[in-house]
């Protein structure tokens, strides 16, 4: 049997899993059907899988069913412990796949899983990548997302076709390198909507007219690709997520938690992002955890007394 990769992708002979439907997944699938991809889904309630189906996308039973019949698995899930279940465990994703074929992980997860998945993949003479991505639910359905690439840079350029349907992808290096990216952007998008909300909180207090300030600010200093995504909607109190709270504590979290991870000599304090995840935190804490990020200006107005 010929293997997957290095066999070129192509919309009539490449197979595609996909595992997580949310917000950003099923968006970013929508693509490679429109691309004429054959897509195969795994949702643990089907009922989500309606649109994708009636796109033209097939079911699967379980992950392990998906992967023994996909050349690219997709996972775009929770957390860390979703994709150990889901990739490593007896019934996972690896259980089955075809030597050849490659998983591509787009969840915000642990760089140490990544890296574990790869050596895991290798030993199965299978490969993975893992390919965080930024831009939240406006990115994935423009297919305009940052994507974060660690892994064999021929195997991330082999999936580039598929990859450039969903934004732009750079490769940061071996296996766990991309993780280590999306944690470090998670710690600038926690700053930067952190000085979105305390300036739109302060500007609203001594009475300014909100949407005339961020247009005042935007084209200068203060101005941010997260007051571009998030400005309006937190203006309008539009807390929709495209990414919830939840996930940003767990993000920040393993920035927090990568020296004792890693268990090296590598010390990295890192006063904002601490301070950050309190203050998701006491969202989670309110019971706003489903929240989209934006929400957070909500935090600066409980402080106040709001």
């Amino acid at each position: 049997m010929e293997t997957p990769y290095p066999k070129p992708i192509s919309p009539t002979q490449t197979r595609i899993g996909w595992i997580g439907i949310g917000i950003m997944g099923a968006a970013m699938a929508s693509h490679l059907l429109s691309a004429g991809y054959s897509l195969t889904i795994y949702a643990r309630s089907p009922s989500k899988a309606s649109s994708l189906l009636s796109q033209g996308a097939h079911l699967a039973h379980s992950p392990h069913q998906l992967a023994r019949q996909s050349d690219v698995v997709f996972t775009m899930v929770g957390n860390p412990q979703d994709v150990n279940q889901i990739v490593l465990q007896p019934n996972g994703i690896l259980s089955t796949l075809n030597p050849g074929a490659v998983i591509v992980d787009h969840t915000s997860s642990s760089p140490s899983l990544a890296r574990q998945i790869y050596a895991s993949a290798r030993e199965k003479g299978c490969w993975s990548v893992d390919a965080p991505v930024s831009g939240g639910d406006i990115g994935a359905r423009e297919g305009k997302l940052a994507i974060f690439a660690g892994g064999e840079r021929s195997v991330v350029e082999w999936l580039t076709p598929l990859l450039d349907l969903m934004g732009r992808v750079t490769y940061m290096g071996e296996a766990g390198c991309g993780q280590t990216c999306k944690i470090g952007n998670q710690i600038m998008v926690g700053a930067n909507l952190m000085g979105l909300s305390e300036g739109f909180f302060f500007a609203e207090k001594a009475g300014l007219e909100l949407s005339k300030y961020m247009e005042a600010i935007r084209g200068g200093g203060a101005g941010s690709m997260a007051m571009e995504l998030f400005g309006r909607r937190t203006i309008e109190r539009d807390f929709k997520p495209g990414g919830f709270v939840e996930y940003m504590v767990k993000d920040l979290g393993m920035g927090l938690n990568v020296v004792k991870e890693e268990e090296d000599e590598r010390v990295v304090v890192l006063p904002g992002a601490a301070l950050c995840k309190q203050l998701f935190s006491s969202m989670v804490a309110n019971g706003d955890g489903k929240l989209g990020i934006q929400g957070l200006i909500t935090v600066v107005e409980r402080i106040n007394g709001k």
